[in-house]
């Protein structure tokens, strides 16, 4: 039944309803296809930097798909204290590519899992664990923030999947352009114009549109299919684990930058219901980050976080059904069992795939404005800490040779576009005296925040 929450969106699903099963498949497959290439090419564009063979690209993609899954499923549904009980779909972020390549090279792919496996549960667990503590640091005014950057710098890649992808030889060919500008014109017109399932599926309806194009086009390429095997089970430590300081210290910080994201794309959900999230749900959804992280680092997986441009289909669609995502969480699974099948799905060209990520990483940072908007008034404080936070985070985003003077660790922190906007609200929010600061007790009246609302906890007395 649509609902529609204050501050939130129209909802044609709860968090808890469970669509027909028919129906639920169908938007538990649009999840995976919106995901499925950009956290598979995870997997690829680390292997050919660090110059792994074919044999250990596919396995690296099998687990990366697997451990997707198996996240997302936990995530729906819970184990213990681990999983948020929200539509959070989980895949390989790439936060941690250009870390896993220099380290990699440098120090061998045991180097790389061996950071994970331990700065994984142990960063995010323990924010998970304290997050009570210190979630008043993290109000909508920064949270909303952190959607936002999550969604703008997700533009630039998006626009380069549109374009046939980075390293194409073609980049920027008219066919690439068309095939990106059907699929977004398609999933538009579905979601404006019609009503029922085809709007509810309009974003899965739009890449199979673009792949028959594609198809017909002869822009299809199959050869990855032949070469994969059908079922191929995990294999522990195939790499092995070695424990270098210099890759624990980044595998730090980069999990700093990914419970940041997760936070963030949590918000980005909840925002579909006008709430924050509660501090149990922030708390599950960390912990399941970070373990299934080490976990996955055991079998050679990349470390598993929320995916934004899955928070942009709950917004677009309003399906906000956990039990849908969690269906697409067993599809993500079983395609890590079956490496032929995920080579199936991998076909899909770039162009198409970028189309439809353009529009989600736009409702992404769209929804990341409203929780904003709808939760702090923008008076001259909280309009500063806006304009600071996304001028610093969108400036690294477009020009990141400018910390080039910096030592390795430093351009590696502060490099990344959402610590860099997260860090800035963060600093000016709780420095700053307004209603959302956490060290200033300030009257409304005696505050220009007085128009701000503060999201009540359903957790709270």
């Amino acid at each position: 039944m649509s609902t529609e929450p204050d501050g939130g969106i129209q909802l044609e699903y709860g968090v808890d309803d469970k669509p027909p099963l028919p129906k639920s498949i169908l938007l538990g497959l649009q999840h995976v296809a919106v995901m499925i290439v950009p956290a598979t090419a995870v997997a690829y564009v680390v292997a050919g930097g660090v110059g792994l063979d074919l044999t250990d690209t596919a396995y690296i993609v099998q687990m990366v798909l697997l451990f997707s899954g198996l996240a997302t499923i936990v995530q729906a549904y819970t184990v213990g204290p681990v999983g948020a009980r929200l539509p959070i779909v989980m895949g390989s972020s790439f936060t941690f590519v250009g870390a896993s390549i220099s380290i990699g090279a440098d120090f061998g792919m045991a180097a790389v899992f061996g950071a994970i496996l331990v700065t994984g549960f142990v960063v995010e667990g323990l924010i998970g664990w304290q997050f009570k503590r210190i979630r008043p640091f993290f109000p909508p005014l920064v949270t909303g923030l952190v959607v936002v950057i999550i969604g703008l710098y997700l533009v630039p890649v998006a626009m380069d999947y549109a374009a046939g992808g980075a390293n194409a030889d073609d980049f920027g060919a008219l066919h690439h352009i068309g095939l990106a500008a059907l699929v977004l014109a398609t999933a538009v017109g579905l979601n404006m114009f019609t009503r029922g399932v085809t709007r509810l599926l309009s974003i899965l309806v739009a890449i199979g549109v673009g792949y028959a194009a594609a198809l017909a086009a002869g822009l299809v390429d199959f050869s990855a299919i032949g070469d994969a095997a059908w079922i191929a089970l995990p294999s522990p430590t195939r790499f092995g684990f070695e424990f270098e300081p210099i890759a624990i210290v980044t595998f730090a910080f980069l999990f700093l930058v990914s419970a940041m994201e997760t936070v963030g794309d949590m918000s980005g959900v909840t925002a579909a219901e006008g709430r924050n999230p509660t501090n149990e749900e922030f708390r599950g959804g960390l912990f399941t980050d970070g373990l299934l992280s080490s976990i996955g680092a055991v079998f050679a997986a990349f470390p598993i976080t929320s995916f934004s441009q899955n928070v942009g289909i709950v917004n677009f669609t309003g399906v906000m059904s956990r039990h849908v995502v969690g269906i697409g969480g067993v599809f993500l699974a079983l395609l890590g069992l079956s490496p032929k099948v995920g080579a199936a799905v991998t076909t899909i060209p770039s162009a198409v795939f970028g189309g439809a990520v353009l529009l989600m990483a736009g409702m992404v940072a769209a929804s990341g404005f409203r929780l904003v908007v709808t939760n702090a008034a923008l008076d001259r404080r909280n309009t500063v800490i806006v304009a600071v936070s996304l001028g610093l985070g969108l400036g690294i985003a477009t020009t990141p040779d400018a910390l080039a003077g910096l030592p390795a660790a430093a351009e590696t922190f502060f490099g990344q576009p959402v610590i860099v906007t997260a860090l800035s609200a963060l600093l000016l929010n709780t420095f700053v005296p307004g209603e959302q600061s956490p060290l200033f007790d300030t009257h409304p009246a005696d505050s220009e925040s007085a128009g701000d609302s503060a999201i009540v906890d359903p957790s709270d007395d």
